[in-house]
């Protein structure tokens, strides 16, 4: 038998862990629920459930993890069921939802995790080969606010999407997804072929900045319905676009789906929505969730046409060329359908 190499921080590392276990019991035993101790601790289901399995079997004895290490010459595995716990905690948790000191899921990351978890420190280059062995692979996030409330968004995509549909469906209603977004005659985007080593340059327009805005929403059946504004947005504009969309619409009542933008929950929009709720009803998603309104890809597909082209140098040419590619968008639905197949808003395709 060689001899077991431990060190100090291993050590160290074994008795956060123990001291987690304890705590876990301790706040069981106080009528906390699993997952509320979870949230308490920053340990994972699998294992506050080992905990408390621990300690019925042996007490609070049972709980300290042995000094694990690894025999000279010889190598350190994951159990079957180590690895299927941990690749739910990474697809189902963020490090800072775990109190752990890492925005993203790198290698480092899940090392410390592994070593948290189950007191076994493994080598980076280890962690890497699990990883590749899972089928993970390093990717872009994208990007959500910290203010965002997971449960919220999981009770729109339960509950509240799902009774906006079927109260459509049942009043013969238009859902709509709407939002604003800026237009510059600065924003230069895409990628430019140039000969290995030659970074391509791209030179800002000369002159005075020109910058417009632009209201508009989008149906999963292919519709787009926009407005381009000269000035700022506010409530007036806001109205005056409801009423255009109020009466394109006819018959029908239009379901708009909006942010949280202040101007959409002002007084002069909710009066007026009021004194037209048999044409028109507004409702909000979730806080600080862009990324689940489908009208989001509306305003990439622009700004990544107009961007690409040579830069406009007045306003009126700024609003030329978006007229031109919003009405050209207008009239491909099917275009227009594709950006509900994202990922991310298929659930209102």
């Amino acid at each position: 038998m060689g001899m077991m190499e431990t060190t100090e921080k291993e050590v160290q590392t074994l008795e956060q862990l123990y001291a987690l276990r304890k705590q876990a019991v301790r706040l069981h035993k106080s009528g906390m629920r699993v997952m509320q101790i979870v949230t308490a601790t920053g340990l994972s289901w699998p294992s506050v459930r080992m905990a408390l399995n621990l300690y019925e079997q042996g007490g609070m004895a049972a709980l300290k993890p042995a000094v694990r290490g690894k025999k000279s010459g010889t190598g350190r595995s994951l159990s079957a069921e180590q690895e299927q716990a941990l690749r739910r905690i990474i697809c189902d948790k963020r490090p800072e939802q775990l109190k752990m000191d890492f925005a993203l899921w790198s290698r480092p990351a899940v090392m410390q995790l592994i070593e948290r978890e189950y007191g076994i420190k493994l080598h980076v280059r280890s962690v890497g080969k699990y990883l590749t062995r899972w089928g993970f692979t390093p990717q872009k996030p994208i990007k959500k606010a910290y203010e965002q409330r997971p449960e919220a968004v999981q009770k729109w995509l339960d509950e509240e999407y799902p009774a906006i549909e079927e109260r459509a469906k049942a009043e013969g209603a238009e859902i709509h997804w709407g939002d604003e977004t800026a237009l510059v005659n600065t924003d230069v985007r895409g990628r430019s072929y140039a000969p290995i080593g030659q970074t391509p340059v791209a030179y800002a327009v000369g002159g005075t900045r020109q910058k417009l805005s632009m209201i508009a929403t989008v149906t999963n059946q292919g519709k787009a319905r926009w407005m381009i504004i000269d000035d700022a947005f506010n409530s007036d504009r806001l109205i005056e676009f409801l009423g255009a969309l109020v009466k394109d619409a006819g018959k029908k009542k239009v379901f708009l789906i909006l942010d949280n933008l202040r101007v959409h929950h002002s007084k002069p929009v909710k009066k007026w929505v009021a004194e037209h709720a048999e044409q028109i009803e507004l409702f909000y998603l979730p806080s600080y969730s862009p990324e689940l309104n489908p009208e989001e890809r509306l305003n990439a597909d622009l700004k990544q046409a107009m961007g690409s082209k040579v830069p406009a140098r007045t306003k009126a040419k700024l609003r030329s060329a978006a007229t031109q590619h919003m009405t050209e968008l207008e009239r491909s639905p099917e275009r227009i359908k594709a950006f509900f197949q994202d990922k991310h808003v298929r659930y209102a395709a």
